[in-house]
């Protein structure tokens, strides 16, 4: 009996294994797809499409991004200070609004935790809170403005508040308590310690956002040197797009052939590169947190 059971879980392995890696070769073909591509002559991938190995290798889209290179570099500079700052803060401050909000002892936790969620269903449009940071706080421009909209998020805020909840039992907050410990005390050194793989997934949702944000810098930016990298490398397909259109309805050529497509897979190797990065630091957190409440002793 033993023999045949050891059996079924080495067949249950063995297609687990092959479920794992065919999902994984199909998250990852696109991905290689877009690397090859972006080291393909344009005219090749008009003529032959997408191959996992460049026919006619080429740098033309990589020469088109960093044609100046020196607003890649404010671009990147402006993108990588609103990501670490406001991630930081972000934590900082989501932590705290989910520690105090899942407090037992704290009288107007369902009140504010209402008004909290209320933001996630009704909003008070572009054009209020537009107005708000232009004319009122006036951040037009400044990295406040780049930072600050993306700060407090109503659902990471309840995700933490839930996490926290899960995560720290209230008899270990009494008997610190007890101890002579204070509130900052037991949030710093007792919360944030058990509440890492919650503090990594959110940490990990603030840094996407900030890193993919465009719309903050069409809004609020004018100045040319605080673009972020992602609105900096939309404005260059635009205005690849309109010399393209212009060339084409006045059968002129303006300022040679476009290589539209080598140049818009160079865009996204240069914009997701960097973030894949940050994925390896918080994995096992990640793996941390399937495990919580699985062992109790």
């Amino acid at each position: 009996m033993k023999i045949k059971d050891d059996s079924y879980m080495l067949l249950f392995r063995i297609i687990a294994f092959v479920v794992i890696l065919l999902t994984s070769v199909a998250c990852l073909f696109p991905f290689l797809l877009i690397v090859s591509a972006s080291f393909t002559q344009n005219e090749s991938i008009l003529r032959d499409g997408y191959h996992l190995i460049p026919q006619v290798f080429s740098l033309e889209g990589y020469k088109t991004v960093l044609r100046f290179p020196q607003q890649v570099i404010n671009a990147y500079t402006v993108t990588i200070v609103t990501t670490v700052v406001g991630t930081f803060l972000g934590l900082f401050f989501i932590t705290m609004a989910g520690y105090v909000l899942q407090r037992r002892d704290f009288k107007y936790r369902n009140f504010f935790s209402f008004f909290i969620y209320f933001t996630t269903l009704f909003g008070g449009g572009l054009v209020p809170w537009y107005i708000m940071l232009t004319k009122y706080l006036q951040l037009t421009d400044t990295y406040a403005v780049l930072i600050l909209p993306g700060l407090m998020t109503p659902f990471l805020i309840i995700l933490m508040k839930n996490f926290i909840r899960s995560a720290v039992p209230d008899e270990v907050t009494e008997s610190a308590k007890i101890d002579g410990a204070n509130d900052f005390t037991i949030y710093a050194r007792i919360v944030l310690q058990l509440s890492m793989p919650g503090i990594a997934t959110v940490g990990l949702f603030l840094a996407l956002a900030y890193w993919n944000d465009w719309f903050t810098s069409s809004l609020f930016i004018n100045d040319t040197t605080m673009y972020q990298l992602q609105y900096y490398l939309y404005n260059i397909i635009n205005a690849m797009s309109f010399l393209s259109q212009m060339g084409a309805g006045t059968g002129v050529s303006l300022g040679g052939d476009m290589p539209m497509e080598s140049t818009k897979m160079a865009m996204a190797i240069i914009v997701t590169g960097p973030i894949l990065f940050l994925y390896p630091f918080v994995q096992r957190y990640f793996v941390k947190g399937l495990t919580i409440g699985a062992v109790k002793g």
